[in-house]
């Protein structure tokens, strides 16, 4: 079959050699997006009187159809036409005949390329945007029954102090409200049309760019011809905005998974997001939790791919950017999935509030109340620190926790420590306590969460 460029070839590659060339394979994900910038530039072009109306009629004919087509799937992509662009340019020529070919008058396909990118997450990024928020409201929900359900806060997964569980929850909410903010804020990069800058250095054809743009629904335009067809800028800040925030969904997925063994018992998932064993019966397993906790090894590999594809690229296009596709497209299903999933999870998760209380009372997370306690009382807090130190020891030898503790042993090591201390140590008044500004202090939590509903108004 001759190639739409195969001019001034005499000799044509092997088929092996075209299908390590093609990227149809995958680029036929951008039918649509293809259609739609063709169906802009022979528009402009028709304004331009750059090709007549009747041709400009024509080709629109053939483009409509071939939406349709492409809607119903019904469209059959050859490896021989290598990509996209030429596949919907031979079925348009094959359709309404020589006229089709007139369609590329004034663009390349590197200014295509890049274009159908550019539309295609100008499309998906406020998908996903909207995921966040839907996930967000999920927490907010969740967060809003457990304000007072008391939980071990951890560091290094060790029990550090009692903490409301939805304190803990609403963290996730912020890390996804700053993964909201990246996606929102990258659209200003997305939000640049680079058609019309040709192979390269711009076309002699009187085009009207501003034109193709407010027909396309771009607020802007590249000011440089070589910068448009080269730029994947804006596909690398989505894969790293995307990475951060499968960061985030891996490190809720641990917990989750966490949470869920017969060790913590803290949530129980429901079994729509769960799955069992083939040889032992008893099992329930967290597998989507684990999934998407995997899965945010793809949206690192597809960051870092396509970053080496660009660190020795020189000006303007090279073929090695044909390698910047399959890693967006892989992403993005990855992220719209795994917020969908995750939602649902957390959305149905029963939290065993019976489990988290007899966990707060079985343990010394309350000793910082201790310290703090004999720090208002005058004592220097290293000091504190101290004997609260040596009191949890006590406790660990005789293996009892700091509230079964009787006051006289307690007065062994300070005489300042009075009968109120139980009082103090209980961890409901440990957390209510808590009441700094952005603290696990229940009306701290509660204002959080008041706050947190604003930004998704």
């Amino acid at each position: 079959m001759a190639k739409l460029w195969g001019g001034r070839f005499q000799k044509s590659a092997e088929s092996w050699v075209d299908e390590f060339g093609a990227s149809i394979g995958f680029d036929q994900q951008l039918v649509l997006e293809d259609i739609e910038g063709s169906v802009a530039h022979v528009t402009m072009l028709g304004a331009q009187n750059i090709l007549p109306a009747e041709d400009v009629t024509k080709i629109l004919a053939g483009l409509a159809q071939l939406k349709v087509k492409a809607e119903a799937g019904e469209l059959e992509f050859l490896v021989a036409n290598e990509d996209i662009h030429l596949n919907l340019e031979k079925m348009l020529i094959d359709l309404i005949g020589p006229v089709g070919g007139k369609l590329h008058t004034g663009r390349s396909r590197n200014d295509q390329v890049a274009t159908d990118m550019h539309l295609f997450l100008k499309k998906r990024v406020p998908e996903v945007v909207g995921l966040i928020e839907n996930f967000q409201k999920t927490i907010i929900a969740q967060a809003e029954d457990n304000i007072e359900t008391i939980a071990p806060g951890y560091t290094h997964l060790q029990r550090a102090q009692p903490i409301s569980f939805a304190h803990h929850l609403m963290v996730y909410f912020w890390q996804l409200e700053r993964d909201k903010e990246r996606f929102i804020e990258s659209m200003k990069r997305i939000d640049i049309l680079p058609l019309g800058a040709g192979a390269m250095a711009g076309t002699t054809f009187p085009i009207d760019r501003l034109k193709s743009a407010e027909l396309l629904g771009f607020s802007q335009v590249y000011a440089n011809s070589m910068d448009a067809v080269s730029d994947r800028d804006f596909i690398v800040e989505f894969l790293s905005n995307s990475a951060l925030l499968m960061t985030h969904l891996s490190r809720f997925a641990e917990e989750i998974i966490i949470w869920s063994t017969d060790e913590f018992k803290f949530i129980e998932l429901d079994d729509a997001f769960s799955t069992g064993s083939s040889i032992m019966p008893q099992k329930k397993n967290p597998d989507m939790a684990e999934l998407i906790r995997g899965k945010a090894g793809r949206a690192f590999g597809n960051l870092v791919g396509l970053l080496t594809v660009l660190k020795g690229t020189p000006l303007t296009y090279n073929k090695d950017m044909q390698e910047d596709k399959e890693g967006m497209f892989d992403t993005m299903e990855t992220v719209l999935g795994s917020l969908k999933i995750f939602e649902g999870m957390v959305r149905t998760m029963v939290v065993n509030k019976p489990r988290l209380h007899s966990a707060v009372h079985s343990d010394f997370s309350n000793a910082t109340e201790l310290a703090d306690y004999l720090a208002t009382k005058g004592m220097p807090f290293r000091e504190a620190h101290e004997v609260t130190g040596k009191l949890v020891f006590t406790c660990i030898q005789q293996g009892i926790y700091l509230l079964d503790l009787p006051l006289t042993e307690m007065q062994k090591e300070s005489a300042l420590i009075e009968e109120d201390i139980y009082e103090v140590l209980a961890p409901e008044a440990a957390v209510r306590r808590r009441n700094s500004l952005g603290g696990t202090g229940f009306e701290q939590v509660a204002n959080q969460i008041e706050i947190a509903k604003t930004h998704l108004k």
